[in-house]
């Protein structure tokens, strides 16, 4: 038996009586006389304390705001530094900040001109890349991740596809590209096909760890109730592997945008993989790293967009 004992504070009673002679004299004061020789320490330390907090506030938000702001700058400051360091000792061989950016006020100037299919402005290759990305990643989506709950859900293809996907997944991706080009006899169709088998393995992978760490106790209940294999995936298994099926796709994404640009530099036509190597034939190092520029922004908008979209459908924080 565990007890427990109060004890009452041991200078509670001289508070008390102390607290009740200090009532008893100042009662015995006037009011004026109070008022003029003995102001209110209490009243005025709560005054203070709220003109100080305004104070406080303000500089808080300061420094969150210049927490947030000065180490991108920074590293943006460091970079250009480096740049133009790396343009002067090459005799001018690789373009300066300044002339880049007069470059790219002009190529964006009007991004969408067209002048025949090889020459088309930065917009429409763009657009053209993250159409080829959508539709290979759209495909590998729809066999990715049914296809890792599949194997997660059941031992027996688990032990059957992981020797296959551990075979598969180093390959890099522009071995795929002639498999693609035999088989489609196209390069577009060829390009998203690289898209598609580099882009499903994350999802694959991703998926059934999530399936197969899901709690034995759910899996114990759904047997209790004599669920289908049905409600299974659609009441247990997929909000719990939820977090790791987004973390697949974050991944897969990545992938097919690096992907297409290197595939778009084999198969030609219109993209920014194959914008980079046209510029590179012509010789305009400008646009090439202006193309650099516009591929890191890209892909940065993507994953931030599918951090955000994890971020709404998990209960925990996702970290880029």
């Amino acid at each position: 038996m565990v007890s427990a004992v109060f004890h009452p504070p041991l200078d509670a009673a001289p508070v008390a009586a102390k607290n009740a002679m200090n009532n008893v004299a100042g009662s015995a004061i006037p009011a004026s006389a109070r008022g003029q020789k003995h102001p209110n320490p209490a009243a005025a330390g709560t005054v203070t304390a709220n003109a100080a907090a305004p104070a406080r506030d303000w500089a808080a938000l300061s420094r969150s705001f210049w927490m947030a702001v000065l180490p991108p700058l920074c590293g943006l400051g460091l970079l250009v530094g480096l740049w133009a360091v790396v343009s002067t000792t090459t005799g001018g061989s690789i373009p300066s900040p300044k002339d880049t950016w007069l470059q790219a006020l002009e190529v964006f100037s009007n991004p969408f001109y067209s002048n025949g299919p090889n020459d088309q402005g930065v917009g429409w290759n763009v657009l053209m890349s993250l159409q080829r990305v959508a539709i290979g990643f759209g495909m590998a989506a729809l066999v990715g991740i049914p296809a890792g709950f599949v194997i997660g859900r059941f031992n027996f293809l688990s032990r059957m596809f992981n020797p296959l996907i551990s075979l598969l997944r180093p390959v890099s991706p522009l071995a795929w590209l002639p498999i693609g080009l035999l088989v489609f006899k196209g390069a577009n169709p060829a390009a998203i096909w690289t898209i598609f088998i580099c882009s499903i393995w994350p999802m694959i992978i991703n998926t059934a760890v999530g399936v197969q760490r899901v709690p034995q106790d759910y899996m114990n209940v759904a047997r209790v109730l004599n669920l289908s294999e049905w409600k299974i995936a659609t009441k247990i298994l997929f909000p719990a592997v939820l977090p790791y099926m987004l973390t697949g796709v974050r991944l897969a994404v990545g992938t097919a945008w690096l992907v297409i640009v290197a595939a778009e530099m084999l198969t030609g036509g219109v993209g920014i993989g194959f914008w980079v190597w046209d510029e590179w034939n012509n010789l305009n190092v400008k646009n090439i790293i202006i193309a650099i520029f516009v591929i890191g922004i890209v892909g940065l908008v993507l994953e931030f967009a599918l951090i955000k979209l994890a971020t709404a459908f998990t209960f925990e924080e996702v970290k880029a």
